[in-house]
């Protein structure tokens, strides 16, 4: 329990975490990870290598210690993180690990003493926030042991098929190793895929948006391949281990679905709209909605290819409006196989922005606006007040898209989102 004293000097802190959270934060990583080496393989060490994970470390502290007396506001981030903490199998005892560090390094960092009343009122506020994080990843880890075809930890998969879909954008089809059967997920759900990076000498982890709706014999994931883009930027470890070393037949250690962004009602129209890679979850979402509410009038589609014969027409039902942005149609992920969708199911509408395109690309058919998506050129009609949005892309992109859904009217409640890029939740 933490006392009104024990808040105070916490909120005292406040200023300090403004001014200095990084430092803290960077070195309280550094600390750990040496005394605890085995943590390597739990943090992502790209993120350690760009500072992007004491970045986002130093902000969720300096937002626990500004809502220290009502840390329920916190909930939503709470839940985010728990998910994550989840998919990377993190355990009760690994809170103990991190709170002796934490503590060490802010006794260290600001110079006082670990008997100092500021480290014991640090220790009872980081207590109550573990002792909820504990309780929230119990309850979900014991919702995936009563998930048919789900498990707890790691499980072998192997990449029965890589597939590029083009020059950034790989797809792996994973199936157990086990010959088990698997979960039936929520689309927009995803894993952690966890692999030796000969760079390190290491196994990583990385999460991964599932891009196809559940009911296969196989998990797939589609992979950019992070590259160098500045001087003095190595390229990512993960993706670039899939991408040039793993190959068919490689067996990867793979955690269970997770994550609480995912497709709410089927039953209603749906906005998908994404940028880059962010359309991974939302081509899991598309084709869920494609099954459930436009099935073709010659029967199901096939769970491996979701296309249908030449000439067969869907019933048209709810409405969903798929709206990406990408930097031009050649790193344009699953481009074909969306366009064969809508040729074959008329609730389903497209509307595309490329910041370039080349010679050949005809507007108005291969895309509808050149530059940077903006709402406000959205056909009214595919953008309808009532349906729920789904927003996953880069993080400017992803508050320049929010802002403007509210500017037009979308309540907030219908929006969801999920953010894709460099960062990193904190444990």
């Amino acid at each position: 329990m933490v006392t009104s004293e024990q808040k105070d000097l916490v909120k005292a802190t406040v200023p300090v975490l403004r001014e200095n959270g990084v430092a803290l934060t960077d070195y309280f990583y550094k600390r750990m990870l040496k005394n605890n080496p085995q943590l390597k393989e739990t943090f992502n060490m790209g993120h350690q290598r760009s500072g992007a994970q004491a970045k986002a470390l130093a902000g969720a502290v300096l937002a626990y210690a500004e809502n220290i007396d009502d840390p329920s506001v916190l909930a939503p981030v709470v839940e985010l993180i728990c998910h994550k903490h989840v998919s990377l199998n993190i355990q009760a005892p690994d809170y103990d690990i991190v709170g002796e560090n934490l503590l060490h390094s802010i006794s260290e960092v600001l110079n006082i003493s670990m008997e100092d009343k500021l480290i014991a009122a640090w220790a009872s506020a980081y207590q109550q926030l573990a002792d909820l994080f504990i309780a929230t990843e119990k309850s979900l880890y014991a919702q995936q042991e009563k998930t048919p075809g789900s498990w707890l930890g790691w499980r072998d998969f192997v990449v029965a098929r890589k597939e590029k879909e083009n020059s950034e954008i790989t797809s792996f089809y994973l199936m157990p190793k086990d010959g088990k059967a698997l979960p039936t997920y929520k689309p927009g759900q995803y894993i952690t895929v966890r692999v030796m990076v000969p760079a390190l000498g290491i196994k990583q982890p990385r999460q991964y948006s599932l891009s196809d709706s559940p009911g296969g014999e196989y998990l797939r994931i589609s992979v950019k391949r992070e590259d160098s883009r500045a001087e003095n930027q190595d390229p990512g470890y993960v993706s670039s281990t899939l991408h040039n070393v793993i190959a068919e037949g490689d067996t990867l250690e793979v955690s269970a679905p997770t994550g609480n962004f995912f497709l709410v009602n089927p039953d209603r129209d749906n906005v998908l709209i994404s940028a880059g890679i962010g359309l991974t979850p939302m081509i899991a979402m598309l084709n869920q909605l494609i099954t459930d509410n436009a099935q073709p009038d010659n029967g199901a589609l096939s769970q491996e290819v979701k296309t249908l014969p030449s000439g067969a027409i869907a019933e048209s039902k709810k409405q969903i409006s798929f709206i990406h942005a990408a930097r031009s149609p050649q790193v344009h992920a699953m481009r074909r196989e969306i366009q064969q969708l809508a040729e074959h199911h008329s609730n389903l509408h497209l509307y595309v922005a490329y910041e370039s395109v080349s010679e050949g690309d005809v507007r108005g058919k291969d895309y509808q606006t050149l530059g940077r998506l903006d709402l406000s050129d959205v056909p009214a009609h595919l953008l309808p007040k009532q349906a729920d949005y789904y927003l996953c892309g880069p993080v400017p992109f992803m508050q320049h898209q929010h802002a403007a859904l509210l500017a037009l009217g979308i309540p907030q409640e219908n929006i969801h989102s999920e953010a894709f890029g460099t960062g990193g939740v904190s444990l």
